[in-house]
């Protein structure tokens, strides 16, 4: 299996992940390429080097890190990789069959969510479960993941009101905001599964969106930061590679 990634720029997290998936990759034996444009590339510059990988035959999954500097738009972008290599799972088709539940690459970090969630044996059936933050790359996608297996979801934002009372009815609480632990210990439903897909920088120290000492000592699981959902959307980003490879030789 074949994993290329595209990086703009210099960001230091951005840095960082393609690190890690570049390693990863390389311990599981995929053949690997990362490509490192400079902050000033063209957005045709970077267009073209999508659809030069689109028709390398080694490559299976195609990645481009996001954010993308100001000046190129990451719509544009995602839209031009070609289905069957998005194996970040963004690209309109793919996400359009995650609503509508049939085959599709699963974005990365929800999937990763639900990959958590099914190695603790937790039945999500009829269990209130509730999301903060709305992105297209988390919110949105692990929303409709948990509506899958029959939870009863609540999406909250910025504009919601009552935030922590809404949290505190929570079963399975997903948080991604990018806020340094701003939602509190109080907020959290005694034996709550709570998963923390926020990491920010404070202090040079790494932290979730949750503030994990005190949420520690009322969930009854937490998921850590760094070291939690990170892994997992490095793991599934090989899963996604792994089956673009299978599929296109028709392997089981």
């Amino acid at each position: 299996p074949g994993l290329a990634v595209i990086i703009v720029g210099e960001d230091p997290a951005s840095q960082t992940y393609v690190s890690n998936k570049e390693k990863t990759s390389k311990k599981l034996g995929f053949y690997s390429e990362v490509h490192r444009l400079p902050e000033e590339v063209s957005q045709e510059e970077v267009l073209q080097m999508v659809h030069r990988l689109n028709s390398d035959d080694n490559i299976h999954g195609i990645l481009v890190q996001l954010p993308l500097p100001k000046h190129i738009q990451e719509e544009p972008i995602i839209h031009a990789i070609l289905p069957e290599k998005d194996v970040d799972g963004f690209h309109p088709v793919n996400l359009g069959n995650l609503m509508i539940g049939a085959q599709s690459y699963i974005p990365c970090t929800p999937h990763g969510v639900i990959k958590m969630l099914e190695y603790i044996n937790y039945d999500l059936k009829g269990k209130n479960a509730t999301v903060v933050g709305r992105s297209n790359i988390v919110g949105k996608p692990v929303a409709l993941l948990l509506l899958e297996r029959h939870a009863t979801v609540t999406i909250c934002h910025s504009r919601t009101q009552n935030l922590p009372e809404i949290c505190r009815r929570a079963d399975v609480l997903v948080v991604a905001v990018g806020r340094p632990e701003m939602v509190k210990g109080d907020w959290i439903k005694p034996g709550a599964v709570v998963i923390d897909v926020g990491i920010n920088s404070v202090d040079g120290k790494l932290v979730g969106d949750v503030d994990f000492e005190a949420a520690s000592k009322v969930a009854g699981y937490i998921s850590p930061v760094p070291g939690g959902v990170g892994p997992m959307t490095i793991t599934m980003l090989m899963v996604n590679t792994l089956q673009s490879f299978k599929n296109k030789y028709n392997l089981k």
